[in-house]
């Protein structure tokens, strides 16, 4: 048995062709970049990415022969609008566009609370702008839905709750459009897509050798939580990659406001199969990956990414450095767009291994920091953190991150788990598995990493304290 991934991600799109027993018998990925024709506006060719999607997705399918079936996994609340023949009607809107900022507070005179990463006020912004009268036959759709449209040549309208939940269009329960919404942006009911389980039988990919079926439809971090085998209440992982992202499973722990809660977490769908739910609850560091980068492209005092796990490793700790890593502002708990990096402590004893070693613990910090609020919010016990990224590669960081959280921390067997989680649910779909929780056989962690210190998160929190609001009027927008 033979699934095709399609991963369709924010910088490329991958096509990979895995075995039933999880074997990778293909893998090929090419760069697919968002345009930023200005600042705040992130935008991409709808058009351009589908067909670099099916392209690869031909070439997969040529040289690993047909596949069973096709999994889709992709960015979330990036929207398409487009007409029935396939074309679209101006540029898609990347989920981190900010563009309709305005549209986000014009939003809260009909008690719509939306932020601009949603794709509520991107279907809204490109209606006005291309079809203000309405008079246009037109479709709406995250990317989800314009890859499986094209896949099935025009026939599937669909997308699942895992990317429902993150529009700001849909009711508590991710099953059904909210018509009050829709109809106070005066977005077409019939523009909207179906919404159908996350594994199933939910269309044929007749663009294909052999038009094998779609199996199954993702958003990027819950194929990344079902890749990590994360199927009981209390599984979490985080995701450190350019940012970060937490997400942890809360079975049928429905939630009871689609608003961001108290902690600054977010009520997602982890999946739905069949008719059952599961629930979940995310949280997010702006910039995690980021700061890497930026010791090596901007700073210049690492040569690669790598490298910054040798130079930390050349001191026993930062020698009571802190950074505090907010390039883009703080994510959850804080919230605080106008927030900026910082580091403290420095002296005329303080080196490059220090420097390095305080930024790897600064993100080290966030990743505690997510945890903390998931469970200030849910008040479900959290034994461990699986995670994976290009963060989880680095032994120094790790480390901190367990001794930040006080928690073991189990490395994904696979640097990004987001294609094996999409693999995984394509292959319940195919019946390789009965049940979602049989999944829990999958996981073989690359390595088990106890804490071995505890770290002085009262200190953290004063240098967060400290960074904070430094931009008062960013500060003060809330979302």
């Amino acid at each position: 048995m033979k699934i095709l991934v399609l991963d369709v991600g924010t910088s490329g799109v991958r096509a990979a062709v895995l075995g039933d027993d999880l074997a990778t018998l293909h893998d090929h990925c090419v760069e697919a970049l968002p345009d930023s024709p200005a600042n705040g506006l992130v935008e991409f060719d709808a058009r351009v990415l589908a067909n670099t999607t099916l392209d690869l997705a031909r070439e997969a399918i040529a040289k690993a022969g047909r596949v069973d079936g096709v999994a889709i996994s992709v960015q979330r609340a990036s929207t398409v609008v487009w007409e029935r023949n396939g074309t679209p009607v101006g540029p898609a809107l990347g989920w981190q566009d900010l563009r309709t900022i305005g549209e986000c507070f014009m939003a809260r005179e009909h008690n719509i609370f939306v932020a601009p990463n949603q794709s509520a006020t991107k279907a809204q912004w490109l209606l006005n702008t291309y079809d203000p009268d309405r008079s246009r036959d037109l479709l709406i759709g995250t990317v989800d839905t314009w890859i499986a449209w094209n896949l099935s040549g025009g026939a599937a309208h669909i997308t699942d709750a895992t990317n429902v939940g993150i529009t700001g269009l849909a009711e508590i329960s991710f099953e059904r459009w909210d018509n009050r919404v829709l109809d106070a942006l005066q977005l077409p009911h019939s523009a909207m897509a179906a919404i159908v389980p996350s594994s199933g039988m939910l269309g044929i990919a007749s663009v294909l050798d052999g038009a094998p079926p779609i199996v199954a439809l993702l958003g990027d971090q819950q194929a990344s939580l079902a890749g990590q085998a994360c199927v009981h209440t209390g599984d979490a992982k985080i995701t450190f990659g350019t940012g970060g992202m937490l997400n942890v499973n809360l079975g049928d722990l429905a939630p009871t406001a689609s608003r961001r809660n108290t902690n600054g977490t977010f009520p997602i769908a982890a999946w739905r199969v069949g008719n059952e739910t599961t629930w979940g609850l995310e949280s997010i560091i702006l910039a995690a990956g980021t700061n890497v980068q930026w010791l090596r492209d901007d700073l210049q005092i690492i040569d690669t990414a790598d490298q910054s796990h040798d130079i930390a490793a050349q001191c026993a700790d930062t020698g009571d450095v802190w950074y505090v890593p907010a390039l883009m502002g703080l994510g959850t708990p804080n919230w605080d767009y106008g927030a900026r990096s910082a580091l403290f402590g420095l002296t005329r004893g303080t080196g490059r291994p220090e420097i390095v070693r305080a930024v790897l613990e600064g993100v080290a910090h966030r990743g505690a920091d997510l945890l903390d609020a998931a469970i200030a919010d849910c008040g479900v016990a959290i034994d461990a953190l699986r995670i994976d990224g290009g963060m989880s590669d680095n032994p120094t960081f790790v480390q901190a991150l367990a001794n930040t959280t006080q928690r073991p921390v189990e490395i994904s067997p696979v640097r990004e788990a987001t294609t094996r989680g999409a693999a995984l649910f394509g292959l319940l779909a195919l019946g390789h598995f009965s049940t979602v929780q049989e999944l829990t056989t999958t996981w073989e962690p690359r390595a088990r990493i106890e804490p071995n210190a505890t770290t002085d998160r009262d200190r953290w929190r004063e240098a967060v304290k400290r960074a904070g609001q430094w931009i008062p009027a960013l500060s003060s927008i809330d979302f």
